[in-house]
């Protein structure tokens, strides 16, 4: 009996050993990696035993081990099966190879055109190039005509460039930038979003409230990144042209060629002119200014996939011209003088590039990134009597290193930046130069449950030759209370240096005084911008008879610590000085989207806005911001035929709220506005036919409603009088008008 005993017993030990010990890991595909999500159903087992387990909904496994087994084997349905070698208990997190060669039956769907991402914890959507050519997209400024998210706004009457708002905050409070490196601000503020051409865009991604801590300090209210074409992945050839009855016509063709099994590259060209004189209110004033551009860039794209590298590099020069103000105005013979009012704005930039990525290619989790950047922003110009010119020359790095805690629940981004400004301007006779320089470092930890929780907390400190040393931390949260429900909560402080003359280059364009109360600050004389950006949000989607959708319900408040306030309440001044009390600005927006029918969508939104400031003549709204808007956007395509010829149909509506005005109660009667401005309706649409894949044909109409503004430009009968304005602009200056043009491209 002893001796069954001990026999039996040692029959099972390595049983009973073998079960109380484990090896566990997460199997994934890496087109799931940004939303941390695993592979469900993958099959596991020891080479040459029977001892196997399957990943659960969330990729994981958890397998018997013993330490004599050396070899794991991966498979899944699609995919390269694989042997890995273990030679420790310590998790893996192994990414699945695709099969080639397998035959499969391919089931696929239409990507939306703007894509909520409920796995992400910031609140950011993608907008595709498909969102991109429902509307005239000839550059980033005018990619947002269709998206409720940002608002579009003139800055003056002159010079007719689109400016663009997000939580009721103009573009400098946001992070504008291209492939994540800062590519819109200081000299290119107000200019640079007209420097993209549209066809360049292969996506955008929008981010409401604090952005990342990787990507700076300066983001408020937040940020807008644009993902250009890659010469990899975009046509060989692609041709775009594009005619206004605004007199604006467009030519963008790009050229990309494959140089080797690594290398790619891309020759991108635009062009745009306008040379037709339109007075359509009879001010004697060009109601859009003449101008024409040539925007030249090479990129190239290197792709090692087996060693993990990947770069990118990009080398850009632009000449921008324009010319502005009185019909008859010759810039040869009237300028400088008092003769015929005119304006010239004449910008070069030259702009370079490079990233560098490597992934780890035993560790797919573990990746690090370098950009670099260089550009050189150089504009002259006149307004009248009033000269500005401007030269910024900067530089910027930033080194990233990715790599998870534990395992991929627990994920963090370190890294250094460094940033160097050099402003040069002139204001008429009075020279402001400075250098602007600092050294970061930050760390961001996310964490993600791959159920209903993560979040993402970043902290950097900052040392700046002008601003000093800080702290900038930035906190995102996301939580899954139900099916399909999303809740997200953020919170972060952003610091600024405002750049008042080329963030406001309007106010040359009038006859206003310019004061700058002096407080001893290093920019201008004045202190830092400082604010804290609070922001609530809720995503619900959902079916409703048999159509899918999704409500949206956002709320965003940012108060300033401290605000170099940009005063117009005085008709004869614009005065720019410290915040001397509160500034707060609050942002609620609605958003539903819904399939009416088939290939029927329906986008339509509310927002509403209250912002309000502390002027030395008391606490005002902001002036010319709309106190709510609705939008309403509508698109329907047709099925595609045996010649993948289709139609598609998109119309957008804009209801703009009422407005206050700066004050002119001091100005003569004849030149005095409204305290008030009632709402007004705009209507966009667009006809797009696909005749094929290589060409298609499109036909719209901006402002259909034929909108405009009687008196955008105050005292223009005396132009180098006391009265003159042309800041003042709430609505269309133009009115209707009338496009078209064509797409061809080759594979």
């Amino acid at each position: 009996m002893k001796k069954y005993f001990i026999n039996t017993l040692l029959v099972f030990m390595p049983i009973i050993i073998f079960s109380q010990t484990t090896f566990k890991g997460m199997i994934m595909e890496k087109n799931n990696l940004k939303d941390n999500l695993g592979v469900e159903g993958a099959t596991l087992f020891w080479l040459n035993t029977n001892v196997s387990a399957i990943t659960n909904s969330k990729g994981w496994f958890t397998i018997p081990y013993n330490k004599e087994y050396k070899k794991l084997v991966v498979s899944y349905l699609g995919y390269k099966t694989d042997t890995l070698t273990i030679n420790s208990l310590a998790p893996i997190h192994y990414f699945l190879k695709p099969e080639d060669e397998l035959e499969a039956i391919t089931i696929s769907s239409k990507r939306n055109a703007v894509q909520k991402n409920s796995f992400a914890t910031v609140n950011m959507f993608t907008v595709n190039s498909e969102e991109l050519l429902k509307a005239a997209c000839c550059n980033l400024a005018e990619s947002f005509e269709t998206n409720p998210s940002i608002d579009l706004s003139f800055s003056d009457a002159l010079t007719g460039t689109k400016q663009i708002q997000m939580l009721g905050l103009n573009s400098p409070y946001l992070l504008i930038t291209q492939e994540n490196i800062p590519a819109v601000r200081g000299a290119s503020q107000v200019f640079g979003l007209t420097f993209t051409p549209g066809t360049w865009v292969e996506s955008i991604q929008i981010t409401k409230g604090a952005g990342s801590v990787v990507n700076g300090f300066e983001s408020i209210s937040g940020q807008i990144n644009t993902e250009l074409v890659k010469p990899l992945t975009d046509n060989s050839f692609f041709l775009n042209t594009y005619g206004s009855q605004m007199g604006r016509f467009e030519l963008n063709t790009h050229f990309n060629q494959k140089v080797s099994d690594k290398w790619n590259t891309g020759l991108y060209v635009h062009g745009n002119y306008r040379g037709q004189k339109f007075d359509n209110n009879d001010d004697d004033f060009l109601d859009i200014p003449l101008s024409n551009q040539i925007n030249i860039m090479n990129r190239w794209q290197y792709t090692d996939a087996e060693k993990g590298w990947v770069s990118f590099i990009n080398v850009r020069f632009l000449n921008d011209e324009k010319q502005t103000g009185d019909l008859n105005f010759n810039p040869d013979t009237d300028k400088g003088i008092t003769n015929n009012w005119g304006s010239e704005i004449d910008t070069k930039r030259f702009d370079t590039s490079l990233k560098l990525g490597y992934v780890f290619p035993e560790m797919p989790f573990q990746s690090i990134g370098f950009q670099m950047a260089y550009s050189n922003h150089k504009q002259d110009s006149y307004f009248g009597l009033n000269v500005y010119d401007i030269q910024h020359e900067s530089m910027y790095s930033n080194l990233i290193f990715n790599s998870i805690i534990g395992d991929t629940r627990n994920k963090f981004k370190t890294g250094l930046s460094f940033t160097y400004d050099n402003y040069d301007e002139l204001v008429n006779t009075t020279v402001f130069d400075r250098n602007e320089n600092s050294f970061g470092a930050f760390f961001e930890y996310a964490y993600d449950n791959l159920d209903n929780f993560s979040l993402t907390a970043g902290l950097r400190i900052d040392t700046h030759n002008l601003l000093g040393t800080f702290v900038t931390p930035r906190l995102h949260l996301r939580y899954v209370p139900w099916e399909k429900g999303v809740f997200r909560a953020s919170a972060g402080r952003g610091k600024r240096s405002a750049n008042i003359f080329a963030e406001n280059q309007q106010l040359f364009s009038s006859a206003r005084q310019i004061n700058i109360d002096e407080v001893g600050g290093n920019v201008y004389g004045l202190n830092p911008e400082i604010a804290w950006n609070y922001g609530v949000s809720y995503l619900q989607k959902f079916n409703v008879f048999g159509k899918k959708g999704d409500i949206t319900f956002d709320f965003y408040q940012t108060s300033f610590q401290n605000q170099v306030v940009v005063d117009w309440e005085n008709p004869q001044a614009v005065s720019f000085y410290d915040l001397d009390g509160n500034s707060i600005a609050n942002s609620f927006q609605v958003e539903v989207n819904y399939e009416l029918a088939k290939k029927l969508n329906l986008r339509t939104a509310y927002k509403y806005f209250d912002i309000t400031t502390d002027y030395k003549s008391g606490n005002l709204k902001k002036p010319i911001q709309p106190q709510d808007r609705f939008f309403a956007n509508l698109s329907y395509e047709t099925d595609l035929s045996m010649k993948g010829s289709q139609w598609k149909f998109d119309v957008t509506f804009n209801n703009i709220g009422e407005q206050r005005l700066p004050n002119t109660s001091t100005k003569p009667l004849q030149y005095q506005l409204p305290a008030i401005v009632s709402s007004y309706q705009l209507l966009n649409a667009q006809i797009t036919k696909v005749f094929s894949s290589k060409f298609e044909f499109y036909v719209g109409a901006e402002n259909l409603t034929n909108v405009k503004q009687n008196n955008p430009i105050l005292a223009s009968d005396a132009p180098f009088g006391s009265n003159f304005d042309t800041t003042i602009v709430y609505a269309p200056i133009f009115g209707r008008s009338i496009y078209t043009g064509l797409r061809f491209k080759i594979k």
